[in-house]
């Protein structure tokens, strides 16, 4: 905005407003103000309720797609608080108009207020109608790629949704790591299906995988794909110098994810509702990291022997009472003892395999 200043035009504020495609924030706003950095400003979903947003002038410059002026000097107590707050902060005039772009979302629009007597000139209205036509190019070109890492993030998770913008969206390309695996699962889902209602379900399935992703970010892990109750996940370990300290991360991932059911349940116990149970399954094994499907529809995950032992895993915990098994390869590079709970036959594996869980 300093190119704008120099320019002659006194703009002393100036305030954008994007719509967003995200889970959790409707917009984002950055403001401007001379002699200050730039700030962002996130916005939740619902702002449009809010006192801040109906009744501005923002909200009349985007939904009736026209340039909204006040002179700050001419106000009544029915104007609204965001406009008394300029004037109060020294704001003489104040300009705010939608911008034009393709997508069908609601348009950004974009404020501008100054602090300079008698206000912005004709001239200057002008001047700024036409920047912010010109700014319109590049601020669709930042929502698309907005909403591309956003999507891309959100389904696919960080590490894998930044592999496919760069490129890795081929069938059948991939490539072998060493990876920490991680199977989790709720117990007698099935049943509470049956038993619950279904809001009551989703609510209890929703609170469930955001304390598995709490315990998994929190400790370097990553989210593969959601399996209806299932949660499959890897930690990676570029080079095997790493597996003890990757290892002790899924450790202390399942020990958090204890620690937060526990907390979860009694909070439950409080309000009658039946305790949440789960399982982890834990083992170390080389994968095949990569895209599987069809032509044009793909799904990005990993495959090979070591995933199927995670998985048998998971499923031993109900049988041996305990919530963490994991592998005897995990325990062997585990800098942390284990406790052994002896050899089992995992389904689909030939011989008995020695299986470890948590001490104590």
């Amino acid at each position: 905005m300093m190119r704008v200043v120099k320019a002659g035009i006194p703009v002393w504020r100036a305030y954008i407003g994007l719509q967003l495609v995200h889970p959790q924030l409707q917009a984002m706003a950055y403001m401007w103000k001379r002699g200050e950095k730039v700030k962002e400003f996130p916005r939740a979903y619902g702002v449009q309720f809010t006192p801040a947003y109906i009744g501005s002038p923002m909200k009349t410059a985007r939904e009736e797609g026209r340039v909204v002026r006040v002179h700050l000097g001419k106000l009544t107590e029915h104007d609204h608080a965001v406009l008394h707050e300029l004037k109060a902060d020294g704001g003489v005039d104040y300009v705010a108009m939608p911008m034009r772009i393709r997508r069908e979302a609601a348009p950004p629009v974009v404020t501008f207020a100054t602090d300079v007597r008698p206000g912005f000139s004709d001239e200057d209205i002008a001047d700024l109608v036409r920047l912010v036509d010109i700014m319109g190019a590049v601020t669709e070109m930042h929502l698309e790629h907005s909403v591309a890492e956003t999507v891309a993030n959100t389904y696919l998770g960080r590490q894998i949704g930044q592999r496919v913008l760069n490129g890795a969206i081929r069938r059948g390309e991939g490539e072998e790591i060493r990876a920490v695996l991680w199977f989790s699962d709720l117990r007698d889902f099935t049943g509470m299906n049956e038993r619950l209602p279904p809001a009551e379900v989703l609510e209890l399935l929703n609170n469930y995988l955001q304390l598995v992703g709490d315990a998994l970010t929190t400790n370097g892990g990553e989210i593969l794909k959601f399996i209806g109750d299932g949660v499959m996940a890897y930690f990676p370990a570029e080079d095997a110098l790493f597996l003890p300290m990757v290892t002790g991360q899924a450790l202390a991932a399942a020990r958090r994810l204890i620690s937060d059911i526990e907390a979860a349940n009694e909070a439950r116990a409080t309000g009658g509702r039946e305790p949440v149970r789960f399982g982890v399954g834990l083992h170390v094994g080389d994968v095949t990291f990569g895209n599987v499907g069809t032509e044009d529809r793909l799904d990005f995950t990993v495959i090979g022997p070591a995933v199927n032992r995670a998985s048998r895993l998971e499923g031993m915990t109900k049988a041996l009472g305990v919530r963490v098994c994991a592998s005897a390869e995990f325990n062997e590079v585990c800098q942390e003892p284990m406790k052994s709970l002896g050899k089992h036959r995992l389904r689909g594996v030939p011989a008995p395999v020695e299986i470890f869980t948590l001490p104590g």
